[in-house]
């Protein structure tokens, strides 16, 4: 069984884990399984339509799993309404080519659930990262959200609690840029819900294949 990683900024060697690897348009290696898009940190106007077209070429391809990590970020010196356009430009990548959006959210979370209502997408939106409170966890999961939660919750006692509430069926897992090994997030994740990491693993990975058929086929290439 596989442990799934799925945001991450390193490439793994241990061929029991299947990565998607976060790039950006200034990437220059897509030979792995990856995601790509523009986050609201490197947001430049000026070179905004010739790095749309890239994602969107590099969507095409086949080990390309999602779109991202992009959103919103109010910490960000760029205009939140420019962030929300960019945003909403990958969105409808995201629809077009069928994959789900990995999505970078700091202090805007309102904001996210406000464009899902209103572009009301078939796509997955992943919320990646997640170490907020269990009101806003469920409140995302309510507005069909996937939330993805990674080495926050080994320390986080009260993050803890809010991942032993929700239902495994609307969560993933991540390394994110931590130099943890996913394996011991899975490993804490399984002591939290009190089931065994093989339980937890075919859960989540199933959860994955079921929001991204495409996935099978990658896993399968392993």
């Amino acid at each position: 069984m596989l442990f799934l990683d799925v945001h991450t900024h390193k490439i793994y060697s241990n061929e029991n884990v299947f990565s998607i690897v976060n790039t950006y348009p200034n990437s220059t290696s897509f030979s792995q399984p990856f995601s790509i898009g523009i986050h609201p940190w490197f947001i430049n106007q000026e070179t905004l339509k010739e790095e749309l077209l890239f994602v969107e070429h590099q969507l095409q391809k086949d080990n390309c799993f999602a779109v991202g990590e992009c959103g919103l970020d109010k910490l960000s010196k760029t205009d939140l309404d420019i962030q929300k356009d960019v945003f909403k430009k990958q969105v409808a990548l995201s629809e077009k080519y069928q994959k789900p959006i990995i999505i970078h959210c700091v202090r805007a979370h309102q904001e996210i659930i406000a464009i899902k209502k209103e572009v009301n997408p078939k796509q997955v939106w992943i919320l990646h990262g997640f170490h907020k409170s269990k009101q806003l966890a469920e409140n995302c999961i309510k507005n069909g959200l996937m939330l993805s939660f990674g080495a926050a919750f080994i320390k986080n006692k009260k993050l803890q609690e809010t991942f032993l509430a929700l239902p495994l069926s609307s969560i993933v897992l991540e390394t994110d840029d931590n130099e943890i090994d996913i394996s011991e997030i899975y490993k804490k994740a399984s002591e939290i819900k009190n089931i065994s990491v093989e339980n937890l693993q075919q859960k989540i990975t199933q959860n994955f294949i079921n929001l991204i058929p495409q996935a099978q086929r990658g896993f399968n290439d392993l």
